[in-house]
């Protein structure tokens, strides 16, 4: 018989001394203390650091080895390359001089959640592989429909609704797409061509999610002026695809658009889609993290008749990324869609029909233990601490907005709304992007542009984690400076 052995080191034979090459508690306490050091003093500076990297392609890539280490390295040599071969490729999204695309925060309570989730490592899939994981998002996203003042039929407790942590917005307009599919393809005999809609303005995931759900036709209905879905065009598109024999199947609202923050009228979206017999989709990922705040709540007025909602505590409410919520009014078509169930995930918690199965509420099976690091940021701030800092960073927003107002050179593009001021230089196109330019010379403060039609503009998203009044003033300084001579140019 052959020894599939003869060629390896066979020291670890029974019998023998076997190496281990586990780290051991005392190794991990002291590698831990080490590492949560590191990135308290990171927190501390990432002020001060160069926004972007200053790397080409291939610069990271070719400070580590093509193959991997034969024999464990030392874990200090790992943390060494955190500084050495990292740090020089990382974008600085947690700097408070971040005002580029919308913020992804974290905070202190969520990283800790985050590494107590990561040392669980629980597999949430059934509510029998780990009862804490499940409940405590059962009650998280409860707590947020009573703190976002969103419908009490949403909450998993009492309503034929609830809510789920999904990884990302994208994610959940993905699967509505899918649900909203296989409800009306549901008892069927002929096939159907669906058309999705949503606003011109809206994330490109909309389109995304119903190319996946395999929708036949998309719709960007035009805006008004103030970039938000005009419901007039909407029923025009609606009307025109009847007349062709199409199936109007799904239709996204935004509370925030992706370019200006645009807030489409939800309570008209929602009148169309019940006259209509669609699925009405809120996507509130920027946004909705606002409605915290109850004198913001009147923009989404509607959303109590809409079928789905989904936001990012991820983007504005100091959880890190990934942590997006997504409510179902009802529950059973979701889970109608999703579930599928071999005998290996059988068992009695599930067949008691007490329990929440979240992997029938998602696509993939796998689910991580999201719930505990929002949890415990919604414990350490409380609900007045983040509206505290929401509030702040909208006020800041206001301010630089007014300050354009009276600039001699610069003009706004767009409604300000929530924490984002998008604006432009008065001379035009190349003037803009050379403003833009001279901004981002700057190291620490970064900034991007997007456009309107043919008009290019300039976004300043307020709403990282540490940025603060001084913050706010020193990015002025250098955009009036930049602006002021841009113009004498």
């Amino acid at each position: 018989m052959t020894d599939l052995r003869s060629d390896r080191d066979t020291s670890d034979d029974l019998g023998g001394s076997a190496p281990s090459y586990h780290m051991d508690p005392d190794e991990f306490r002291r590698h831990g203390h080490a590492l949560v050091e590191w990135l308290a003093r990171y927190m501390e500076t990432v002020g001060e650091r160069q926004v972007m990297p200053d790397v080409e392609p291939g610069d990271i890539a070719a400070a580590i080895p093509a193959t991997a280490p034969e024999k464990p390295e030392r874990f200090e040599d790992l943390i060494r390359d955190l500084d050495e071969v990292v740090m020089p490729g990382v974008t600085h999204w947690q700097s408070p001089g971040w005002f580029a695309y919308y913020p992804a925060t974290t905070s202190g309570p969520s990283i800790l959640g985050e590494l107590v989730s990561a040392g669980l490592g629980v597999q949430g899939m059934l509510w029998s592989t780990s009862p804490a994981a499940t409940e405590i998002e059962n009650r998280v996203t409860d707590w947020l429909v009573d703190l976002l003042g969103l419908p009490a039929t949403w909450r998993n407790r009492t309503g034929p609704g609830g809510g789920v942590l999904q990884s990302s917005a994208s994610d959940s307009t993905h699967l509505v797409h899918v649900v909203a599919r296989e409800r009306a393809m549901a008892g069927q005999t002929r096939r159907l061509e669906f058309v999705a809609y949503t606003s011109g303005q809206a994330h490109s995931s909309v389109e995304k999610g119903a190319r996946i759900a395999g929708i036949e036709h998309f719709r960007a209905i035009d805006v008004d002026e103030n970039w938000s879905l005009d419901p007039k065009a909407l029923r025009a598109a609606l009307a025109a695809d009847r007349d062709a024999g199409l199936t109007p199947l799904i239709v996204t609202s935004v509370l925030g658009t992706t370019g200006t923050a645009a807030v489409d009228p939800i309570a008209a979206i929602s009148q169309i889609a019940s006259d209509e017999g669609m699925w009405h989709h809120v996507d509130a990922a920027y946004g909705g993290s606002a409605m915290i705040c109850p004198e913001f709540r009147h923009l989404q007025e509607g959303t109590a008749s809409a079928d789905s909602y989904t936001f990012n505590p991820h983007k504005w409410m100091f959880t890190n990324f990934d942590c997006n919520v997504f409510y179902v009014a009802d529950r059973a078509s979701l889970i109608d869609a999703m579930s599928i169930t071999p005998p290996y995930l059988r068992n009695p918690a599930s067949e008691s029909g007490r329990v929440i199965d979240y992997r029938d509420w998602q696509v993939p099976l796998g689910r991580r233990f999201r719930a505990l690091k929002l949890w415990w940021v919604l414990r350490s701030y409380g609900a007045e601490g983040i509206r505290h800092h929401l509030r702040e960073y909208i006020r800041l927003a206001e301010t630089v907005a007014a300050r354009i107002e009276q600039h001699d050179h610069l003009a706004l593009t767009a409604p300000v709304c929530f924490g984002l001021v998008c604006f432009r230089h008065r001379s035009g196109n190349e003037a803009t992007i050379a403003l833009l330019d001279a901004i981002n010379s700057v190291p620490n403060v970064y900034l991007t542009d997007s456009s309107l039609g043919s008009e290019r503009f300039i976004r300043v998203s307020i709403g990282s984690t540490c940025t603060t009044t001084e913050d706010v003033d020193r990015l002025w300084n250098i955009i009036d400076r930049a602006a002021s001579e841009e113009d004498n140019t």
